[in-house]
């Protein structure tokens, strides 16, 4: 099976790229939603316990966690440090879970992919992309965000470039997503032929 890392800057539309191979019956995983299980589960009680104040009736309030972190950045690696193995861990169970039920293809979004130095063990990666004022505009137009929280989290970030040198395929989503997804179908269809020929 093929394992298809997808990743990119923040704003840069790699939720929409995983709903496009979704679409063409690509099984797809999402650490973001992975971490949003996380947050009403399993991570609650070591995170709680990092940031006391942060989890409220069983669950994390990332709002007050993301204030937490602006004014004290060094927490991320801490909270990296409890959460991230766990991502990993649900990352590895649903590829091997994709490999046994016999799918040609596996998707997974990881947002700070090259950031975490983390080997996944992707054949491919995928990186989204889009003007750089366009990603600005997308950022600020999020609920609760800030010019200081955005300059914070692109901060962390390898800058797009760099994120585009290291990539197999790249997708500018600034174009329409109709066209986005018939490159998407396109690459699937080839990528299954490939993997019957072999």
């Amino acid at each position: 099976m093929l394992r298809i890392g997808v990743t990119g800057s923040i704003a840069t539309g790699k939720s929409t790229l995983l709903a496009a191979f979704a679409k063409c019956g690509v099984p797809v995983f999402s650490a973001d939603e992975a971490v949003a299980r996380l947050y009403s589960g399993a991570a609650v009680a070591p995170v709680g316990a990092l940031f006391p104040g942060v989890a409220d009736n069983g669950v994390i309030d990332r709002g007050e966690l993301a204030r937490r972190l602006s004014s004290d950045p060094s927490g991320f690696q801490r909270l990296e440090a409890i959460v991230h193995p766990m991502v990993r861990s649900a990352i590895a169970d649903f590829l091997d879970d994709a490999e046994a039920q016999g799918h040609a293809l596996a998707a997974v979004e990881v947002p700070l992919l090259f950031e975490s130095g983390h080997d996944y063990g992707f054949d491919r990666i995928a990186v989204t992309y889009v003007d750089e004022a366009v990603q600005r505009e997308r950022i600020l137009a999020r609920p609760g965000m800030t010019v200081e929280k955005m300059e914070t989290l692109l901060a962390r970030q390898m800058p797009q470039a760099e994120k585009k040198e290291r990539a197999d395929w790249l997708f500018d989503t600034g174009l329409p997503i109709a066209e986005m997804e018939a490159e998407v179908a396109a690459l699937v269809g080839k990528l299954k032929a490939e993997r019957q020929d072999q």
